[in-house]
């Protein structure tokens, strides 16, 4: 299946925009084949691409706001005319294919469920963030979407996990975690056991029982479901703990002339792990749930990241991640009406 329609890329979200955007969006149209519009300030893109030698290659649309790194979901309402929501306008309208924004995490949210809206039968939008688990990536979801959850919320996070998975890593019959303190089925606040009743009697998933905060990059599971608040702490920690084994290896290789040799030795062994664990290589975050794809690049996301996420974006889009959810969703609700 393919799509013709661009990625909409808010070229004003993030910490490097709007020209490190502007070189991700080059980048993709060059390297990866994709179309891709930029929104966001014409005078400005304009110039921007013009050190790419790229006026020609990438259409630009208006935009006469932009959310601030620093701006919350209450902006989505004051700026409605902000290049996010423009973004979000092109992929209701049908002029693009998916969004991908690089800008605040909240801001997104906020917008995308503004515009885009919930699909039928979605209780709330969630963060998919992808982990790099062998042999396949495992789903972690909320990633910080919802801080507040109900039950029924974290079995359709893993419903919603589930069919991304299915599509994008091609597992068929994902496995399904639930995020908490403790394996036994008792460890755990209410919210924790009452999830881990439902996801135990929900038709359509295979649940494998809780999982803890060390068994996040163990590979047990494809989908991780918990609360965006859990999610997100989680996910920060990880991600810091990464960056501060990699700081302390740079320094160990570096302490002597036989360090430096060994280094030298497994240099591409390195490489290629840094590659692994480096958030930017998966593309981004994708808010799953709304009637259009949505991918959050990082905020630090330079060019080859913000390629990646439009590339990540194209391939959803034209794998049908919105109507595989439904399919679910759907499937789910005519079970429970079986029972």
């Amino acid at each position: 299946m393919s799509d013709s329609r661009p990625i909409a890329l808010d070229a004003m979200g993030g910490d490097h925009a709007p020209h490190e955007i502007v070189a991700g969006a080059v980048h993709a149209v060059r390297e990866r084949g994709l179309s891709v519009v930029l929104v966001g300030a014409p005078r400005v893109l304009y110039e921007a691409l013009a050190d790419h030698d790229a006026t020609k290659e990438v259409p630009i649309v208006r935009a006469e706001e932009a959310l601030e790194m620093n701006e919350g979901a209450l902006a989505s309402l004051r700026r409605p005319r902000s290049s996010i929501a423009i973004a979000c306008h092109l992929v209701r309208r049908g002029d693009a294919s998916a969004v991908v924004s690089a800008g605040s995490t909240a801001g997104i949210v906020a917008t995308g469920r503004l515009r885009l809206k919930a699909q039928q039968g979605v209780l709330r939008p969630a963060i998919a963030v992808a982990l790099p688990t062998r042999p396949t990536p495992a789903l972690l979801l909320d990633a910080g979407a919802n801080a507040e959850v109900k039950p029924e919320m974290l079995v359709q996070f893993a419903h919603l996990g589930a069919a991304y998975a299915e599509l994008a890593h091609g597992i068929e019959d994902p496995r399904v975690g639930l995020l908490t303190i403790g394996s036994e089925p008792e460890k755990g606040n209410k919210l924790v056991k009452r999830a881990h009743e439902l996801l135990q009697g929900s038709p359509g998933l295979t649940f494998a029982g809780n999982v803890e905060g060390h068994d996040l990059l163990a590979g047990k599971v494809d989908v991780i479901t918990t609360d965006g608040f859990t999610g997100n702490v989680a996910l920060k920690t990880m991600e810091g703990a990464v960056r501060y084994a990699f700081d302390e290896l740079r320094e160990t290789l570096s302490e002597s002339r036989l360090a430096r040799l060994g280094a030298a030795m497994q240099r591409s062994r390195v490489r290629e792990l840094r590659r692994r664990l480096d958030a930017e290589a998966y593309g981004g975050a994708v808010l799953l749930g709304l009637n259009g794809t949505v991918v959050i690049a990082h905020g630090s996301s330079k060019a080859q990241g913000i390629s990646a996420a439009c590339k990540l974006a194209a391939d959803l889009s034209a794998g049908g991640i919105v109507s595989g959810i439904a399919d679910r969703i759907a499937a789910t609700h005519r079970s429970h009406r079986l029972w």
